[in-house]
């Protein structure tokens, strides 16, 4: 009887709450104007009741309708904050006009931590980064749904076709057992690295199956002997593959050809098939081409600019490239012409403008617009820099008519300076004003470490060799004695200071120079000063005993000028020094010294020319080339001094050296022939950079250096000459002698112990940049080289060199200057030997690029 009461009033209790909403409900689909009486929130949220309602902005007495826009916007600015996921209102009672509303709110879980499993230690980070997964971050659906497809899209743009991720949430709990927070789990299951075993085409009978492989750029098949481009499928870059066949066709003449379908076929886990059905069309060739609108340059000006004549096969890429070359800034091209000479709002189009046939006729549509000129020229970001050192190599001046070329130029001489990221450097323009040809140029650099420091330590020429060099790139001289400047030193004229010391347990050396690349302020004319003083002892390789009585000093400086000319273009430079060093001997008989006491002085004119064109970056070079030929010459003395040199070399020759007599003349002869060192010496190098895909940048270098004498009497002196092998790095010997680098062999093996007189040298590297920001600029690199030193032309074969290959690293750190690792494979015996020399290593400090 208990129970049926209990059921009769719970039933009669829901029929009246029923028939209650149901009336309420009428009203509200009324949009009656309602006072709010109280408002209540509820629901999963942390956030203080009061503070929530103070963001909704509703308050007590308020007077809204239920339902109406005051409401829809609330929710809407609730939506907005990414701080929930579920926001709703309910009436939970209605008197009269009087109205209790609850804000039903779900705050959105806050992320403690997150895991990622499947993936090395530097992609986590990287993806931790990139989708802000951090703590106290709101998972949200779309959180989870770009970080899944963030790196899905990563992995598969590296070739990773089948990578599947799993995100997943697990609750975080405190101490009491209430969830706070959850923590996110990421899965990743990279699978195998889908490679392209096979490239197939249908439809193609103009151009082969090789041809239009060869076009695709980064689709590649499978294949051991390439090495620089490996096998991979991503669908972005077959999508641009397919676009490069297509320009192949329109290269030789096809401009209907179109890619009718595309199919990828999956072999298995690690390779896919791809196979293109093209539709080639037919040949068209080039008909009659006119300029419209030129009024500042001639039909036959332009024509000839063009190169491309009627009746020559259609090539839609070269009509493109001819008008607006984009891959290369300063290209022969129409829109250079124009943008060159001020015509900056110049617009050049070609329209194609009739069919015959096979022949297309274009016109060649030109707005030449107005002469444009600089107004302002500006630099931003120069922290360090002063700004005159910046404004002097700028090529573009107030007033002046704008030019493409000047701009580009100037990019270059800035990055060429060393103080900027040459990453980093860009022209901005500003306030451009077509109706009066005006525009303002804002040229933005980034300040990069210009000074380095050099302190190694290491074992080399028989024994520990420690080594604390200072480098200031971006020196201020004439702030030397400023102390307010000590920012810890002078900085921001552009003058280069460079401290070195050097010292081992039988040698001590010293140098210092100075380089004003400015001298006067007005002209690029370069002033550069060094001296340096070494001290060598007698070493025995065999005992590794140093006798300090027996020694070798040397002290020498230069003083050098350098003009940037202007003919035949105004990236060549003419260079002058003149420099002296004195040798002192003092009981140094060694196998190159004769007079073992005694002294040669080494007065020498070099004069220099050299071009260099390469592209912005001076690390990493792309495009351009350098070469200098110098020729170092000391005064013929021999012509005046009225010694009769061709005697004292018959006396040499007729003594008996194996007598003690003989010796000490023989010392004697030697000492005059060497009093004031007497020779000539010519040298050449140059490098050639060439682009071959993206920044994959080729190498190529010749080298060649004859030392000679004015007079067969007096012969070449123990001096000055080429030692060939080995890393390059010149160690402790500051004789004049030239090193010359050869890798895949010791240390100046391909010589003999006294040095040649002629060798050369040719050298091919294929390089590609890793990175190259601010702080580290690396690069690998491939080499295959070889070279040769000999005695006197009679002795001189430019094909008998030795060979040698290999790979390296190559890491730029503004503050410690270039380190780098060879490992190089001799091909051929050194001196002496008769089987190839194997592996060699070989660690790069300091050299220049």
């Amino acid at each position: 009887m208990h129970t049926f009461k209990k059921f009769y009033c719970t039933f009669l209790f829901t029929i009246l709450l029923v028939f209650s909403v149901t009336a309420q409900q009428k009203d509200l689909n009324s949009s009656r104007k309602y006072t709010i009486n109280n408002l209540t929130v509820t629901g999963a949220q942390s956030f203080n009741e009061q503070t929530v309602i103070a963001f909704t902005g509703l308050r007590k007495g308020d007077r809204i309708f239920v339902p109406g826009e005051k409401l829809s916007a609330v929710t809407k600015k609730l939506w907005e904050q990414n701080l929930f996921s579920d926001i709703a209102f309910y009436v939970t009672n209605i008197d009269g006009d009087l109205i209790d509303l609850e804000l039903y709110i779900v705050e959105l879980p806050k992320m403690n931590e997150v895991t990622i499993d499947g993936v090395r230690k530097g992609k986590r980070k990287e993806i931790l980064k990139d989708n802000n997964l951090k703590p106290g971050v709101k998972i949200t659906k779309n959180l989870v749904t770009t970080t899944k497809n963030y790196i899905t899209n990563k992995f598969r743009e590296d070739g990773f076709f089948n990578t599947e991720v799993i995100i997943s949430t697990t609750p975080h709990l405190d101490s009491t057992g209430t969830e706070i927070a959850k923590n996110m789990r990421i899965a990743v299951d990279k699978g195998e690295r889908v490679k392209v075993s096979k490239i197939t085409f249908e439809g193609n009978e103009r151009l082969s199956d090789k041809k239009l492989r060869r076009a695709m750029k980064n689709v590649k098949r499978k294949n051991i002997i390439r090495f620089w481009k490996r096998s991979k499928y991503t669908e972005s870059s077959f999508e641009e593959d397919k676009a490069n066949v297509i320009k192949k066709y329109k290269e030789n003449g096809y401009r209907d050809a179109r890619i009718l379908s595309d199919t990828l076929v999956v072999k298995d886990e690690k390779n896919v098939t791809l196979k293109l059905n093209v539709e080639e069309g037919k040949k068209y060739y080039f008909g009659d081409i006119d300029f419209i609108g030129n009024s500042v340059y001639t039909d036959s000006q332009l024509r000839q600019l063009l190169g491309i004549a009627k009746g020559e096969t259609y090539n839609g890429t070269l009509l493109q490239e001819r008008i607006a070359d984009d891959s290369e800034p300063d290209a022969d091209d129409l829109t250079n012409l124009y943008q060159n000479n001020g015509y900056l709002f110049s617009r050049i189009n070609p329209v194609e403008v009739g069919v015959r046939n096979d022949t297309l006729d274009f016109e060649i549509r030109i707005i030449e617009g107005k002469l444009a000129y600089f107004d302002h020229i500006s630099v931003v970001g120069n922290t360090k820099t002063n700004d005159h050192v910046i404004y002097r190599e700028i090529r573009t001046r107030p007033g002046q008519k704008y030019s493409r070329r000047n701009v580009v130029r100037t990019i270059r001489e800035l990055g060429q300076l060393g103080f900027f990221d040459p990453e980093q450097l860009s022209p901005n323009f500003k306030n451009v004003d077509p109706n009066n040809g005006t525009l303002d140029m804002e040229y933005s650099v980034v300040e990069k470490g210009s000074s380095q420091i050099e302190l190694q330590g290491g074992y080399g020429g028989g024994g520990f060799v420690g080594t604390l060099g200072l480098s200031f790139n971006n020196f201020s001289l004439r702030n030397i004695f400023n102390g307010s400047a000590y920012k810890p030193l002078p900085m921001g004229d552009g003058q280069k200071l460079s401290l070195r010391a050097q010292a081992s347990s039988f040698y001590q050396t010293y140098s210092i120079s100075l380089t004003e690349p400015w001298l006067g302020g007005k002209k690029p004319i370069q002033l550069s000063t060094s001296f340096s003083h070494t001290v060598q002892y007698f070493y025995d390789f065999s005992t590794r005993d140093v006798d300090k009585d027996r020694r070798f000093l040397i002290t020498g400086g230069s003083v050098g000028l350098a003009k940037r000319l202007k003919w035949p273009d105004d990236y060549f430079q003419f260079s002058q020094a003149i420099s002296f060093q004195h040798y002192n001997l003092k009981n140094y008989n060694t196998g190159l010294f004769t007079f073992g006491d005694g002294y040669a002085n080494n007065l020498a004119y070099t004069v220099g020319l050299s071009r260099n064109n390469t592209a912005t970056n001076p690390i990493y070079p792309i495009t351009g080339s350098e070469f200098s030929i110098t020729a170092k010459l000391t005064p013929p003395y021999s012509a005046f001094n009225s010694v009769d040199y061709e005697g004292l070399a018959a006396e040499r020759a007729e003594l008996d050296i194996t007598t003690v007599d003989g010796r000490e003349r023989i010392a004697e002869i030697d000492q005059e022939r060497f009093k004031w060192l007497e020779y000539y010496k010519i040298k050449f190098n140059g490098s050639w950079y060439t682009r071959i895909i993206d920044k994959l940048v080729l190498r190529t270098n010749t080298e060649f250096g004859f030392l000679g004498a004015y007079n067969k009497d007096r012969g070449v002196p123990p001096f000055e000459r080429f030692f060939v092998g080995g890393d390059g790095l010149g160690a402790f010997s500051l004789d004049g002698r030239e090193v010359i680098q050869l890798r895949g062999y010791p240390n100046q093996s391909l010589s003999s112990n006294d040095g040649n007189t002629i060798y050369n040298k040719f050298s091919l590297e294929l390089r590609y940049p890793i990175t190259l920001k601010q702080l580290a600029s690396i690069y690998v690199l491939t080499f295959a080289e070889g070279g040769g030193s000999y005695d006197g032309f009679r002795n001189y074969n430019p094909f008998s060199i030795n060979r040698s290959a290999g790979a390296g690293l190559r890491i730029f750190m503004p503050a410690f200057g270039l380190l780098g690792i060879d490992f190089g494979y001799g091909f051929d015996p050194i001196l002496g030997g008769s089987e190839p020399n194997g592996w060699e290593t070989h660690f790069i400090i300091g050299q220049q690029f």
